[in-house]
């Protein structure tokens, strides 16, 4: 499988696949890459519907001269528990990034919120974001202020009366519920449509129909997020030994 940087031929081939509309981890197959790398690359030079070869070569090429031959790759890994491989860690930390991203989360709300959802506590100080990321104090709090706003996080106090950034549990429940609530105002603007546009107009219709299709979308959403919301509480099972272990 290669390795190293990806060379100008293999961007092209990138482009060419994101022209024809392949998913990552195709494009990944036909270079033997791994479909983190693929992610990354198309992440870092202006996303699926912005990527250029040439530009994107061109950008590799001024950060590995900024950065010089002894310069080393990035922060170190942060070191794991659990027996973890760090490396595996970040590049996977990478790959959540930009899924993250493509969702629509800026690219630093994206690094802090994942960097907050692998840790073990799910929750962070400022200070120890900043360690972590490699970022100023300032960036940090512009991240944070913005999650917040999305409610993806929330503050707490810890016993040392520092103040922790916490992403809960049950977060992507709340998630669903502040999209159901979204469709919700849809279909009834689109309801609101109908009385301004004459009932029975094409244009009408039309706004009808959405709201139909949104009322039964938001139903059927708010009713799964609630069977499955136990789901987000589940402990781990402990691993039963394998046979003939002590």
């Amino acid at each position: 499988m290669p390795g190293g940087r990806l060379t100008q031929q293999e961007r092209q081939r990138i482009a060419l696949g994101l022209a024809d509309g392949l998913a990552y981890a195709e494009i990944a197959r036909g270079l033997e890459r791994p479909t983190s790398t693929i992610t990354r690359e198309v992440m870092r030079n202006g996303g699926p519907a912005g990527y250029r070869a040439e530009s994107a070569h061109r950008a590799t090429e001024r950060r590995a001269h900024r950065r010089g031959p002894a310069s080393p790759q990035g922060p170190e890994p942060v070191p794991q528990p659990h027996g973890r491989d760090p490396e595996a860690v970040r590049e996977y930390e990478e790959l959540f990034t930009a899924v993250m991203m493509q969702a629509g989360l800026p690219r630093m709300m994206s690094r802090v919120m994942v960097c907050l959802l692998t840790t073990d506590a799910g929750s962070l100080t400022a200070s120890e974001l900043v360690q972590r990321l490699q970022v100023s104090p300032a960036t940090i709090s512009k991240s944070i202020a913005f999650l917040e706003s999305q409610t993806l996080v929330r503050r707490e106090r810890d016993e040392r009366r520092r103040e922790r950034y916490v992403v809960d549990d049950d977060l992507w429940y709340q998630t669903m519920l502040a999209s159901v609530r979204s469709l919700t105002e849809q279909v009834e603007i689109a309801r609101q449509g109908v009385g301004v546009l004459g009932p029975g107009t094409p244009a009408a219709v039309r706004m009808e129909n959405i709201a139909r299709f949104l009322d039964f979308v938001s139903e059927s959403l708010a009713r799964a997020a609630e069977q499955a919301r136990e789901v987000l509480s589940t402990k781990p099972v402990p691993t039963a030994p394998a046979v003939g272990d002590e």
